[in-house]
């Protein structure tokens, strides 16, 4: 396992390194989406209106944050479970995103679309929202503010700590539960 240190936008030949099971610190700017913003994002492709921003080498990250406490930009960030997201994934991938941030296990047809379109699937530790946010810098509502939460927000992130579960290569981290 490697460990890599990337700045947003992220490239085809920053994902093309990447292995299942490397740590990746990422910097730079990051998009909050969680189910409600993914299906605007995908009304608004097909009524043939521009994004709220710009997917190419972008990162997703399937959060949707508690509000921020008094001197920080963001409560609670931690990863939602990612399959929710996976109907409108490969379309996204097909116009330049080139990750998505989350947890859980991927669709055959996600997988499928992060090998055609050069993409990457990034695990977020699970029940470690507090300890996250403190890797965010500034949040700021981009979208949908009428969703709360799940508004989309663009992230200022230094050295966000993430782990590869899904590599361009077919790669796929499973860890077995150990259960007695």
């Amino acid at each position: 396992m490697a460990e890599h240190h990337l700045t947003t936008p992220i490239t085809d030949a920053d994902v093309e390194k990447l292995k299942t099971g490397d740590v990746v610190f990422i910097t730079g700017h990051i998009y909050t989406a969680r189910d409600a913003a993914h299906k605007r994002l995908v009304e608004t492709l097909d009524a043939g209106k521009s994004l709220p921003f710009d997917l190419k080498g972008a990162l997703i990250y399937y959060v949707g944050p508690s509000p921020a406490p008094p001197g920080r930009p963001i409560g609670s960030a931690g990863p939602t479970t990612s399959y929710r997201m996976d109907t409108y994934a490969p379309r996204l991938h097909s116009l330049g995103l080139k990750g998505t941030i989350g947890k859980g296990k991927r669709s055959d047809e996600v997988k499928a679309a992060l090998a055609e379109h050069k993409a990457v699937y990034l695990g977020a530790t699970g029940g470690a929202g507090a300890l996250l946010s403190q890797r965010i810098t500034d949040a700021k509502v981009i979208a949908y503010e009428d969703l709360g939460p799940e508004a989309i927000r663009e992230l200022t992130v230094k050295d966000f700590p993430l782990l590869v579960i899904n590599d361009c290569h077919g790669g796929e981290l499973y860890v077995k539960p150990n259960l007695g």
